[in-house]
């Protein structure tokens, strides 16, 4: 098998990295937003009054009528003050100690884990794109080379595959580094709620009744 051949018939396959890298992005920028919206309150309104009508149990040691609350809320908030409320009888320090621990193992873990992965695809798509340039380009001047009469339309076609693979390369890692931003402006819009929240209830828990 010749260099030539060899070269060509791994720019080809870049096409196939560039597809896999580019979807395997998307499918976790697309969990990564999922998750936000399963966690999170739509807006501040909607935290504020669950946030109203919990305190008051709270503070009125209704503790059952709180658990109630948040018992069939999946959101990262009333779970976790859910949880909070059940095993009040920690202490202040070991409580809060276990809240930090789940927030960071199964509520913030999944999206660190989904931001990881875009961020290896937006490093990887020039990478890939680069790639498959320099096997376009090693398969056109080992055409050349041959000392074989060349016509132009062959030397296009590897040339071709250089620059197709530079621009999809670029065109995953431009469009995610917008789509990484905004999902990284929404998990730390996400943690600050849900962090004020937290410290609402671990205070109303702690205060003697």
């Amino acid at each position: 098998m010749s260099t030539n051949y060899l070269a060509k018939l791994l720019g080809d396959a870049c096409y196939g990295f560039l597809a896999i890298n580019f979807f395997w992005g998307l499918y976790h920028i697309i969990l990564g937003f999922r998750r936000i919206m399963e966690l999170s309150f739509r807006n501040h309104n909607e935290q504020t009054e669950f946030m109203e009508e919990l305190m008051t149990s709270l503070l009125e040691s209704k503790y059952a009528a709180a658990e109630e609350l948040c018992d069939d809320d999946a959101r990262a908030l009333p779970q976790l003050s859910h949880m909070a409320i059940v095993n009040r009888g920690l202490g202040h320090d070991q409580l809060r100690q276990l809240v930090t621990e789940v927030v960071q193992r199964d509520v913030l873990g999944d999206l660190e884990y989904r931001t990881g992965w875009v961020a290896t695809v937006i490093k990887s798509g020039p990478l890939l794109g680069l790639f498959g340039t320099v096997l376009g380009m090693m398969a056109a001047f080992g055409r050349i080379g041959t000392g074989e009469k060349v016509q132009p339309s062959q030397i296009a076609d590897e040339i071709s595959v250089a620059l197709i693979c530079t621009a999809m390369g670029l065109a995953t890692a431009i469009p995610f580094n917008f789509l990484m931003a905004s999902l990284n402006a929404k998990i730390r819009k996400f943690q600050d709620a849900l962090g004020t929240g937290l410290v609402r209830v671990l205070d109303a828990l702690k205060t003697p009744n």
